[in-house]
């Protein structure tokens, strides 16, 4: 985080995103399920337990064939870390996106924050990210 307003709860900032390279998927598993050893990453990997589902955002290239997948999704990572205390930092993001019909995927770890967004809609939420004044490194 820049250190800027974010820090002073304010909806208006500049973020410094990076894009992350490849594509990754978003996996449903039954609850019980084991943890798979393909939902490891070195780059990303998101898992979610709950009552209702075993949730799994990892590199579309290693989800096996017959696992429930919504494969094509780019993601943007967020530099952090970030303050628990900060305001709005998501929202910064998620509306200029939402402003130009974007949907997302949004996920946070305890040091920051992580977007994806459809393969097929990146270069267009790429300009509205831009245009809303963030800057987007892409690796």
């Amino acid at each position: 985080m820049n250190g800027g307003p974010a820090s002073r709860g304010t909806a208006t900032m500049s973020l410094n995103l990076q894009l992350l390279p490849g594509e990754f998927a978003a996996c449903r598993l039954p609850p019980a399920e084991p943890l798979p050893a393909w939902a490891g990453s070195a780059v990303f990997s998101s898992v979610t337990r709950t009552a209702d589902e075993l949730s799994i955002i990892c590199p579309a290239a290693a989800v096996p064939a017959g696992i429930k997948a919504v494969r094509s999704w780019r993601l943007l990572k967020v530099a952090g870390p970030l303050d628990f205390g900060a305001v709005g930092i998501l929202a910064s993001i998620t509306a200029p996106l939402a402003r130009a019909g974007i949907s997302l995927l949004a996920v946070a770890t305890f040091d920051t924050d992580y977007v994806l967004v459809k393969t097929e809609r990146l270069e267009e939420a790429l300009r509205a990210l831009e245009a809303a004044g963030h800057s987007v490194r892409r690796s």
